[in-house]
Order: structure tokens, then C-alpha cells, then sequence
């Protein structure tokens, strides 16, 4: 089976990666891989206190999955699948690809502000010819209706 990963993070972009992942998982009969990272500098060290912070930003993360997750499972019908990892989130998506030889399709969401540099883009972008599949790439302002059709 065909998997599409998407990175979970709080970016507005990602809404619309995670809504042309599950569309197309569902048309292809394909499933979806959402990727979570937390950044080590987000767990201190010392005294219990990574565990507990570790522990807070799982709940957060699982919350913020399952949003994603009641929409999947009741609009194009797919059942998303959380990984969690902690690290660099480039390390950790280029890792998870390595982990699962079923991901077929990275797709990342684009910001469509210009803010400035992604990070996980430019890094995936300058690895493209080592990466074992492609990677597509989703407009942050793009139209749900325009989503659908290209789906």
C-alpha cells in the first residue's frame, strides 16, 4: 500500500497537506502517515523535567492529530496514522522515509505568505536525488475546491 507523509506541525499550510494527502489516499487506496517532530530545544534536561514536558507535548500533539484524524476518518474515509519522533524535523521526516519503505509521496504544505525559508522544504529539496520518493508540494492558499478536483 501506497502511504502519503504529511508533517504535522502548526503551520495554516498544512491544513491543506493534510486535506490533498487524505483525498489522495483515498482515491488511490493508499493511507496517510502524519509525521510529528518535536524539536529537542522543546525538552529540557534535568530533574524529571523532560519527562514531563515530553509527556505535555505528546497530549498536545495527539490533540492537535486528532482534529485532522475525525475529518479523514469521515470525509474521504482514511485512516491516518501518528508517528511522534523527537529531533530536527528535516533529520526526522528523512529518517521516518528510511523506517517505512511504504511511503510512497511526501507532501508538505507551501506558505503562501513568503515569511521566510522553510526549513524541512529547503533541506528535502537539496536531498531530492537521495530520497526515496517524490515530493509534492501543496499551495497554503490553495482553494478546498480546487483541492478536490485535482485530487
Amino acid at each position: 500500500m501506497r502511504k502519503f507523509l504529511v508533517l504535522l506541525d502548526d503551520s495554516r499550510e498544512c491544513l491543506n497537506a493534510m486535506r490533498f494527502a487524505a483525498m489522495r489516499a483515498a482515491h488511490t487506496g493508499g493511507a496517510v502517515v502524519i509525521l510529528s517532530v518535536i524539536p529537542a530545544a522543546d525538552i529540557q534536561h534535568g530533574f524529571g523535567v523532560a519527562d514531563v514536558m515530553r509527556a505535555e507535548a505528546h497530549e498536545r500533539i495527539e490533540a492537535h492529530f486528532e482534529v485532522f484524524a475525525k475529518w479523514m476518518r469521515s470525509r474521504p474515509k482514511v485512516e491516518p496514522e501518528l508517528v511522534i519522533r523527537e529531533g530536527d524535523p528535516a533529520d526526522e521526516l528523512i529518517a521516518q522515509l528510511a523506517d517505512d519503505p511504504e511511503i510512497g509521496i511526501v507532501v508538505l504544505g507551501l506558505n503562501p505568505d513568503k515569511a521566510g525559508p522553510n526549513p524541512v522544504l529547503n533541506r528535502l529539496l537539496r536531498e531530492a536525488s537521495n530520497l526515496p520518493c517524490p515530493i509534492t508540494i501543496v499551495p497554503g492558499d490553495i482553494s478546498k475546491e480546487r483541492l478536490e478536483a485535482i485530487t
